[in-house]
């Protein structure tokens, strides 16, 4: 006898499967847009846009709602499972590249690795290849990374802010040289009037951002959005109550950083250690 397929109504697919529960929930519970918004404290037209799935929000808008709502945890792990969908992190990436495009100004924490944006061609290519990148579609990846760069070089470039952890700066490529021309490009780009770069100190200990690479955009409507890294997965965030807690974290980071001319000397000092043989 065949198996009986369960018939529940419901979306099976992550991001939708979010969006109907949030549609139900307020729904049963008699609720407006502007009610929610009331309650809670966000602008309502956020809530109206995850009902459409065209934003998932954050974590702290979900976990809100689940308070709200009286269904602790359902909301959430629902809206994990949306971030991590393989199809939602492909449609954020492509929307985080546009307005990358455009943006008219950009803020970047790295916790692990150079930002796309200054990287040379020997590191993106050793960094796409440890991701698992082969043959033509590494080549493919490191081409269109490279073009990226123009962002910055271009007339009229918006202003770049980078704050690196000094873990970025120890983890170097096994290519001597390469490592050190890397280092050469990282310390050429800063000279640029648009390019600020600041290095953490392993010595200023756990902070905001500790294991979250963050990037900052703003945009030509006059909205900050972000992008953040953790492990492997990423996420856009737009709701402007999050993007403005982020904010707040990268600012206590930058408190902590090195100064542009003492990092300058940090980099300098590093790209001098490149050069001598490794001791044996």
């Amino acid at each position: 006898m065949p198996t009986r397929r369960v018939v529940t109504g419901r979306s099976q697919e992550p991001r939708r499967r979010f969006v109907e529960e949030l549609r139900r929930l307020r729904t049963e519970r008699g609720d407006s847009l502007r009610k929610l918004g009331d309650v809670l404290g966000w602008d309502w037209s956020l809530f109206g846009k995850m009902e459409s799935g065209e934003t998932l929000g954050g974590p702290e808008v979900v976990q809100a709602l689940d308070q709200h709502y009286g269904t602790p945890g359902l909301l959430l792990a629902l809206w994990e499972l949306a971030v991590g969908d393989p199809t939602q992190f492909r449609e954020q990436y492509r929307r985080y590249m546009a307005l990358e495009a455009e943006a008219l100004s950009l803020w970047h924490y790295a916790v692990s690795a150079l930002p796309g944006l200054l990287q040379t061609e020997d590191y993106a290519r050793t960094l796409l290849s440890a991701g698992g990148l082969t043959g033509q579609e590494l080549s493919r990846q490191v081409e269109a990374r490279l073009g990226r760069r123009e962002l910055l070089e271009r007339e009229g470039a918006p202003p770049f802010r980078t704050i690196l952890s000094e873990a970025v700066l120890r983890t170097s490529l096994d290519d001597r040289p390469a490592w050190r021309r890397q280092l050469e490009h990282l310390l050429e780009m800063s000279d640029r009037r648009n390019v600020t770069v600041h290095v953490v100190p392993y010595a200023a200990g756990l902070h905001a951002l500790t294991n979250t690479t963050t990037m900052f955009l703003r945009t030509p409507s006059g909205h900050t959005v972000a992008w953040v890294e953790t492990g492997y997965s990423g996420s856009l965030v737009q709701e402007t109550a999050s993007v403005e807690k982020l904010q707040l974290k990268y600012d206590s980071v930058r408190d902590v950083a090195l100064s542009p001319a003492a990092s300058r000397k940090f980099i300098t000092r590093m790209s001098e250690e490149a050069e001598c043989p490794p001791s044996i």
